[in-house]
């Protein structure tokens, strides 16, 4: 296989005694026939849990909530989405999250983590929640919050969804936010994503929509929050683990393992063009590499929006952990 390099196997294992939680609200999943998801624990929700959030548990004690998810029926009826349902679901992280605070937090520093509706629920939950409230705020380690749309001012890191909770610039900046959309091409004019007030804007339970005049949807790097070109290290479960590859975008090798990574494939960099702001996924570097690359498997308007999370899974672990040993030193 030119230019794919050699193969090895790498061991990963959890944190013994990890210093900050993740709480994690899962994306769009539930195949259930209503509008709102029971509370049951389907295989979907198990399957992304894993594939998602799985990994942090190297940095962090992690908590994925069950909710009462708008469904992905919900989400293909306009008739479904109703305020009612909007705040079902996002009562149903609400009631998580205090619950956590309630009983788990002790204290502790915590990096909240969404994707998709998930980052829908937690741009509401960060916004009305934390954001205003300083105590609560100085237990917040980061935020990855992807495919959500997070906008700030145009060329500022902080306004828009947030007032105090800015963009993260460094790999130790703490109480910020880490927020991009992937896509491997300059989004199309009605992309659902890295577009204010765009897609899955349209999940996040705000009476008062905001407007979206002078705002731009925040982009962070997570391969180099501080700007430019970085390698993106992408982690997605192996074809012999999963049968839904296909579907989400990623064609990877059968392997043994149960995870793989394809270093040195994907470089990442914040591109902003034509009012879109985006994460542009670019592979291979090498034109000869024989390796699968992600696909737009379901159109340009959703970019990559299925991998968002495993594109960059080893930068965004590893960024937690750097996260969480500043958030500990500065007390």
């Amino acid at each position: 296989m030119p230019e794919s390099g050699p193969t090895s196997i790498q061991r990963a294992s959890d944190a013994t005694h990890p210093a900050v939680d993740c709480f994690y609200v899962y994306p769009t999943v539930s195949g259930q026939s209503g509008a709102n998801a029971t509370l049951a624990i389907d295989p979907a929700e198990t399957a992304v849990a894993q594939y998602q959030a799985s990994r942090f548990s190297q940095q962090c004690r992690v908590f994925a909530p069950i909710y009462p998810q708008l469904t992905l029926k919900a989400i293909g009826d306009a008739a479904d989405l109703t305020v009612a349902n909007l705040a079902k679901a996002y009562g149903g992280v609400v009631a998580a999250w205090q619950d956590y605070l309630d009983h788990y937090n002790d204290g502790r520093g915590v990096v909240v983590i969404g994707h998709s509706q998930g980052a829908a629920m937690l741009i509401a939950l960060l916004s009305q929640k934390v954001d205003g409230d300083a105590a609560v705020r100085r237990r917040l380690v980061s935020a990855i919050i992807l495919g959500g749309n997070v906008t700030v001012p145009v060329g500022k890191t902080v306004g828009g969804s947030f007032q105090h909770i800015r963009a993260c610039t460094s790999i130790t900046a703490t109480g910020c936010v880490i927020a991009y959309s992937s896509f491997d091409q300059p989004p199309p004019s009605n992309s659902l994503f890295g577009r204010p007030g765009a897609g899955v804007s349209g999940l996040i339970p705000d009476l008062k929509r905001r407007p979206t005049t002078g705002l731009q949807v925040l982009c962070v790097n997570p391969a180099s929050p501080s700007g430019g070109v970085g390698p993106l290290l992408p982690y997605f479960p192996s074809a012999e683990t999963s049968a839904s590859l296909s579907a989400n975008g990623a064609q990877v090798p059968k392997a043994r393992t149960p995870w793989v990574s394809q270093p040195g494939l994907y470089t990442g960099q914040c591109m902003y063009e034509d009012g879109a702001s985006w994460l542009q996924v670019s592979g291979p570097v090498h034109p000869r590499d024989a390796r699968p690359i992600v696909k737009q498997t379901i159109g340009p308007t959703w970019g990559l929006h299925l991998v968002d999370v495993n594109i960059s899974l080893g930068n965004l672990v590893a960024l937690v952990g750097d996260e969480g040993r500043a958030y500990v030193r500065r007390g």
